[in-house]
């Protein structure tokens, strides 16, 4: 099995059910099934095109191949919300309305190729219309969540140094009460039924905007997006993805792990500030021709997740492992989830006890990966290999995963060290660029020819990875090394947790609770005998989740 690409435009050919999305002038050949990982890792190949654009060399394809009748009557995109409002939209539909958005970009807001956009919005279909705008414009996208700040805004529009900002009527006024302290900021766009002053009303702009547009011809390696790292070791810093790094390099997520073709109806419930939702909610479904499925709700709601996964044609779900842990705690036997057929999680590790779980309440398992906002997929659990609970499974086509120590030496299966990504002599093509403006922070990732994720794990005697902890998370104690994770993962096994914490010291947990529920202690340290060293930790048991 060979994926070669060679030129510039996605295309679908004639071809039989067995093989998978196919690209104009390029070459490629991918089975729809594959049982052998070892085949599948050794004979992928890419060549990257000089040459790239997701919305034209992709999304437009798409929209040819439906106008030819060669595409399921599968919408591309499909939104809901909890008030009962629904709407759907065909690649065509999706094409007109952003080239409608990228004309408000370049006309209205006078942006040019490579200036630098904010977005901060929900789950709503104007995420998904600023993020193939900014493709179609050569603009770099940088998404936020919608739990920053006023301080987090002003920290980020003036370290991005955005020309543009998109928000809702939620965060306009603290956009306002910093936007004079951002001397690059000159266009605001907000989505709302009404005017605010000093701002373009997106919805209004929309109805009048030509939808004739020529996309940028972009070359691959050019600034695609800059994400936000979450600042839990120092400030936020900027990392920088191009053209193909999420372009292209999703591809690998959306036919691998996510195991995706046009017939499928995507469901991820990230944030849309994440990158998870760049992976999930964007470029992977899409690469695959698959429908992206979205749900608004303000606050997450286990019931209406469930309910939603009954009742519309989901077939591949994803969802991060706290979200797993939440939905399992219901009784979920009057669900029926005819339709689902694949489910994976990602983000932080996923306890073999909630595994286990869904398994018996589902039927299905559950497809961990592992990557981060710097990269593609590292490390999955594929279809047709064995699911080790626990494990991240084993590296993805596009990378070669080694697990280091200090100086940089490759460790034996079974030792723990850092989890690496090989950079030389040639840099994979799903990974980030750089820390951008921080030269220092992008130097201290290498050792010798490997990238250092920052996260500690081990590789099994059968290839299978095995996280441990964040570098920084590392708990020492009396001479051990000790894993949270590890740690969480039996707690969690007992009936009466259901979610666990562990920390080095016990200062207060960030987050909220909504109430607690003492447990007998001796029962916990019976419990945690039987699989932890004797180690000193703290827990935080919570009988009702944020």
């Amino acid at each position: 099995m060979v994926m070669l690409l060679r030129a510039r435009c996605f295309q679908r050919l004639a071809i039989p059910d067995s093989m998978r999305v196919l690209y104009k002038d390029y070459r490629t050949a991918i089975p729809q099934n594959f049982s052998n990982y070892e085949s599948m890792k050794q004979d992928f190949k890419i060549e990257i095109p000089e040459y790239f654009n997701f919305a034209k060399d992709v999304l437009d394809q798409w929209t040819n191949m439906e106008k030819a009748g060669k595409r399921l009557s599968n919408p591309a995109f499909w939104w809901i919300d909890g008030n009962g409002e629904e709407l759907r939209w065909s690649f065509e539909e999706l094409g007109l309305l952003s080239r409608k958005f990228a004309n408000i970009l370049t006309e209205a807001c006078s942006l040019q190729r490579g200036d630098r956009v904010m977005v901060i919005l929900p789950k709503i279909p104007e995420w998904w219309l600023a993020n193939v705008a900014c493709l179609r414009t050569g603009t770099v996208l940088i998404p936020g969540t919608t739990q920053l700040t006023q301080k987090d805004i002003l920290y980020r529009l003036q370290s991005s140094k955005a020309k543009c900002i998109i928000t809702d009527d939620t965060l306009a006024p603290a956009v306002d009460a910093v936007a004079a302290k951002c001397e690059n900021l000159h266009s605001k766009l907000i989505v709302s039924q009404h005017s605010r002053e000093g701002w373009g009303n997106l919805k209004e702009m929309m109805k009048y905007a030509s939808d004739s547009h020529t996309c940028v011809d972009t070359k691959h390696d050019e600034m695609m997006a800059i994400y936000f790292t979450s600042g839990t070791t120092g400030p936020p810093k900027m990392i920088g993805h191009t053209h193909s790094s999420f372009g292209l390099g999703l591809s690998v997520n959306g036919r691998f792990w996510l195991d995706l073709i046009a017939s499928d109806v995507m469901w991820n419930t990230s944030d849309t500030g994440w990158a998870k939702s760049a992976w999930s909610s964007v470029f992977s479904p899409w690469t695959q021709g698959a429908c992206v499925f979205a749900h608004y709700l303000p606050r997450f709601e286990s019931t209406s997740i469930l309910q939603a996964l009954s009742k519309f044609p989901i077939t591949v779900f994803c969802s991060a492992p706290t979200a797993y842990r939440m939905l399992v705690q219901n009784d979920m036997s009057s669900y029926k989830f005819n339709s689902l057929k694949h489910c994976v999680s990602a983000g932080e590790p996923i306890n073999p006890e909630v595994m286990e779980q869904w398994r018996k309440k589902t039927g299905l398992d559950i497809y961990e990966g592992y990557g981060q906002t710097e990269t593609v997929l590292i490390c999955g659990n594929f279809k047709g290999m064995k699911i080790k609970p626990g494990s991240m499974g084993k590296p993805s086509p596009a990378f070669d995963v080694k697990i280091l120590d200090e100086n940089g030496a490759t460790l034996p299966p079974g030792q723990e060290g850092d989890i690496a990504v090989q950079v030389l002599p040639e840099r994979p093509f799903g990974l980030f660029t750089h820390y951008v403006d921080n030269p220092s922070k992008t130097a201290s990732t290498l050792r010798g020819n490997f990238y250092i994720t920052g996260d500690r794990g081990y590789m099994d005697e059968d290839g299978y990875f095995w996280f441990v902890a964040r570098s920084d998370d590392i708990i020492l104690s009396s001479g051990y090394r000790i894993g949270p994770f590890e740690v969480e993962s039996a707690l969690i096994e007992h009936p009466s947790i259901a979610e666990s914490a562990v920390v080095s010291s016990p200062d207060p947990i960030r987050g909220e609770v909504a109430s607690f529920r003492k447990i007998d202690q001796n029962q916990i340290k019976r419990r945690l005998k039987d699989t932890i060293p004797n180690i000193i930790l703290v827990c935080l048991f919570a009988c009702d989740s944020p």
